[in-house]
């Protein structure tokens, strides 16, 4: 228990709650001048599915069929959504999902930040915000599956990899 309050108290992440949003203060140092981007963080479960395929296209995932989508997201114990707002128009910038047995275990699924934003902490504001969800919910067992070129990523973030050796197994139709 610990590991997990240290793991939120040193989290740098600011935000102040606005409805259903929270404010996230991102800054973009990538270019000569700092930037403020207007970044809202929403656990809101209505999520448009074409701007959740053109966010997954921005990062060049496999199209999946959005009737299929629709029930995963609806299946979903927690939605977190970026949003990035300017003016009158708003673009989801980053995603992520977790489902859960609502007793022990839970997986994190789809964790995906448009290339534009990556880089700027949103992938760990976005995993920190399910961690914490999961963990008001007592669930003690969090897993997810990634990529081999992200694994450092999550190792940064306390994921093990194969924990006491076990390994994750598969059975796909023939």
């Amino acid at each position: 228990m610990i590991f997990w309050k240290n793991f939120f108290q040193n989290s740098n992440i600011n935000a102040s709650s606005e409805k259903n949003f929270k404010k996230l203060i991102v800054l973009d140092k990538t270019c000569d001048k700092i930037e403020f981007k207007d970044i809202y963080l929403s656990s809101n479960k209505n999520i448009n599915l074409y701007e959740l395929e053109q966010l997954c296209d921005s990062v060049g995932w496999v199209k999946r069929p959005l009737k299929k989508v629709k029930i995963a997201l609806k299946n979903s114990s927690i939605i977190i959504s970026l949003i990035q707002k300017k003016d009158a128009n708003s673009k989801l910038v980053g995603f992520a999902r977790a489902t859960s047995d609502n007793g022990f275990n839970a997986t994190i699924w789809d964790v995906v930040i448009h290339p534009d934003f990556q880089g700027l902490g949103l992938g760990k504001v976005v995993i920190h915000q399910l961690i914490q969800q999961l963990r008001q919910a007592e669930i003690s067992t969090i897993t997810l599956f990634a990529e081999p070129d992200v694994v450092s990523f999550y190792k940064k973030l306390g994921f093990i990899k194969d924990p006491d050796g076990v390994k994750g197994m598969f059975w796909y139709p023939r």
